[in-house]
């Protein structure tokens, strides 16, 4: 720690959900040392990443693709059991077994160019001054909504994905979903049980995929958003490129009729949505199942930002500042995806600091990373 209190270290991961500790352990392997060498921040006020805030309802049977972390599985879970509870619990014993002592919680307000070289991190339990900074802050903090001419008339409930309680709370309502990602499905067909009434309402003709998703599917659509974040352009998510994936509730759902899309409502009125053609659905809720963006706005003061909007980054490492990681972001914004990101972020991370302080060994360090 210097004269002013800011705290020197080589590295800071922000945010301790999939790609946090990806990247907190593949640091820890290689010899670098929890709150000694690099510190994980996490806002949270438990373990379990942004899991810990989904809906009761959402069981870790439901769950698609959880990609166990790097080092230790997740065996044995109940498939009836919310998946907040099943995957909080992974984490837990996850950053217990691997010492990872994670910081929370602690809010990061900024991060800004420091002095001699270094990062300055501001946060609420002081100031910490990296040479690098591995960034893990994932998208939950920020729901994307949309806004109608209308919208502030309605006089019935609006609520986001980011605060969607489950089913029950719809039983007997009207109930308009937005949105044609996997999330806006799975909340449709929950509700369809209770509501006394759904509609469902896409801004484009949704796409279903049957049959199983393989592994060359897989890589063209992260390469397709790679592509954009090469780019500099907002990230999209990986399920835009893939379409939704048919399952058997899927396909109950489309023959009962639950999934038939209505197009984009021109305008929201106090008692439901509108159309210019003159069609009309009366509501008591909308149901914004609309997404999230990249929580980053604490990146702003390092200028980041290219003119398409999003942070150019390649293999996860800022194009406008290379000491600067992005994991958890892009064509990483899944588990197996995050998992892969911390390690490659670590590699770099190594690289950098080699090159800044002349670290012994750290060739050897950054090939044990596999």
């Amino acid at each position: 720690m210097n004269i002013n209190g800011v705290r020197e270290l080589d590295v800071v991961v922000i945010g301790a959900g999939q790609a946090g500790l990806s990247a907190a352990h593949h640091l820890s392997r290689v010899g670098l040392e929890p709150d000694r060498d690099f510190v994980v921040l996490d806002h949270a006020p438990r373990p379990g990443g942004a899991w810990q805030f989904r809906w009761p309802s959402l069981t870790y049977g439901k769950v698609h693709g959880m990609h166990a972390l790097p080092g230790m599985e997740l065996t044995g879970a109940d498939p009836d059991r919310p998946s907040s509870e099943v995957i909080g619990e992974y984490f837990t014993a996850y950053e217990d077994r691997f010492g990872l002592r994670v910081h929370r919680p602690v809010e990061v307000s900024a991060v800004r160019e420091g002095s001699g070289g270094r990062l300055l991190v501001e946060t609420s339990e002081g100031a910490y001054a990296p040479r690098a900074l591995i960034n893990a802050t994932g998208t939950w903090d920020r729901p994307f909504w949309p806004r109608y001419p209308g919208q502030e008339t309605f006089r019935g409930r609006q609520l986001h994905t980011v605060n969607y309680p489950g089913p029950e709370e719809f039983a007997g309502l009207r109930v308009v979903v937005v949105g044609g990602g996997a999330s806006g499905t799975q909340h449709l067909m929950e509700i369809a049980e209770y509501a006394a009434e759904t509609f469902w309402v896409t801004r484009r003709e949704p796409v279903f995929r049957e049959g199983p998703f393989t592994e060359e599917w897989g890589r063209a659509a992260v390469a397709m958003v790679d592509e954009r974040v090469r780019n500099g352009l907002p990230p999209q998510s990986v399920v835009s490129v893939t379409g939704l994936p048919v399952n058997d509730a899927v396909r109950r759902a489309r023959e009962q009729g639950l999934l038939d899309r209505l197009p984009m409502f021109d305008r929201i009125t106090p008692t439901g949505v509108a159309w210019d053609d003159g069609r009309t659905v009366e509501a008591d809720v909308i149901l914004w199942a609309t997404g999230f963006r990249p929580a980053v706005d604490h990146l702003a003061p390092l200028k980041l930002r290219e003119p398409g909007g999003g942070i150019r980054a390649e293999n996860t490492r800022a194009v406008r500042d290379g000491r600067v990681h992005l994991v958890g972001y892009g064509p990483s914004a899944s588990t197996i995806g995050a998992n892969r990101a911390g390690r490659a972020a670590v590699r770099s991370v190594l690289r950098l600091l080699k090159s800044g302080d002349g670290r012994r060994n750290v060739e050897e360090k950054a090939a044990a990373v596999v």
